[in-house]
């Protein structure tokens, strides 16, 4: 079972492709200013977010983290609607709302990327407890980073869905540092023990190689699919730009360049293209390069936000409550 996008090498080289092309223009639009606040380059990780991606059906769901562009373009997303969602454009995927740390499209089962570190886990239980009650096959993956693995809401997230025995894929993307903080200074004991710890089956996997990761995921995914409970994945993965666009004007200096030059020569890009007919990769990266051209261009072309709805919360209640509502039962309004 597998996104159709994502069912062969192929697409799994396109996805990887396109979210590598879409940071490398966001940090173009970062530098012009039409992208304000920066963004958390996703750059290097490609691996992991198209591995797990491709062990999940269309009707499977998600959620995100701070750097969760790649999330969000593995699951299916349009990318021209991100890339306006990351300038604050109305055609982005939530008008403009939501910027980089927060898209979401209930449409493709992305409940969201988040702000806070680890805050997607407790939403994923929720999520894949929802559908366990109402007998749906569904898996939800949770994606966070190792500065997350002493968060109480994540210590929690994993003791109900063991409870639960809810269908959650628990995905930490370890690439090392929490921020500027190395995750061997700061995380006592290991990410797989944490999870061992709740009775959770876990695998470390190397987050550099697409087909390793999407295949420990469709094991631990059609475990948990099978009623079988959670599964936690830890995939061992570098960052290959800053951890946000501002630190290059802070001038951290937390890495050597030699770190960084070792890790780029692993680059899990190079091996998904080079399994595939040398012809097959230059198509698909100048349909990237077009598909790209045309995201930029409607982002352009999408209007910023009328000022007026974010005005006197008494008269502009755009995005601030929902519609739609159904009360339980007996429940007053």
């Amino acid at each position: 079972m597998s996104l159709p996008h994502l069912a062969d090498q192929a697409g799994r080289y396109r996805a990887m492709r396109l979210i590598r092309s879409f940071e490398e223009l966001a940090l173009e639009w970062v530098r012009s200013g039409l992208i304000v606040g920066g963004t958390h380059p996703y750059i290097g990780q490609e691996a992991v977010a198209v591995g797990v991606c491709a062990a999940l059906a269309a009707d499977d769901q998600l959620t995100s983290t701070h750097r969760g562009h790649g999330h969000v373009l593995a699951k299916g997303a349009d990318p021209g609607r991100l890339l306006a969602e990351l300038a604050g454009r109305v055609g982005g995927l939530n008008r403009g709302r939501g910027g980089s740390m927060h898209a979401a499209d209930f449409s493709l089962g992305i409940l969201g990327a988040n702000g806070i570190v680890g805050a997607g886990a407790p939403i994923a239980v929720g999520a894949a407890w929802a559908a366990q009650r109402q007998g749906n096959p569904r898996v939800v993956a949770s994606f966070f980073g190792d500065g997350a693995l002493n968060q109480g809401v994540l210590l929690e997230s994993l003791n109900l869905a063991s409870i639960w025995r809810a269908p959650v894929l628990f995905v930490c993307e370890n690439n090392g540092y929490a921020t500027t903080l190395p995750a061997g200074a700061a995380v006592g004991g290991s990410a797989c023990g944490r999870a061992a710890a709740f009775g959770i089956p876990a695998e470390t996997v190397d987050g550099m190689d697409v087909e390793a990761v999407r295949a420990a995921a469709e094991r631990l995914a059609a475990r948990a699919r099978a009623g079988g409970g959670p599964g936690f994945l830890e995939c061992l993965t570098y960052r290959f730009e800053a951890h946000h666009t501002m630190e290059r004007r802070f001038r951290l200096a937390y890495r050597t360049p030699q770190e960084v030059a070792a890790w780029r020569e692993r680059d899990p890009l190079v091996p998904a293209a080079a399994a595939l007919p040398a012809d097959g990769v230059a198509a698909i990266d100048d349909e990237v390069r077009e598909l790209l051209s045309s995201a930029a261009e409607f982002a352009r072309a999408s209007a910023e936000p009328d000022p007026a709805t974010a005005g006197d919360y008494l008269y502009a209640t755009d995005h601030l409550y929902a519609s739609g509502l159904r009360p339980r039962s007996g429940a007053a309004l």
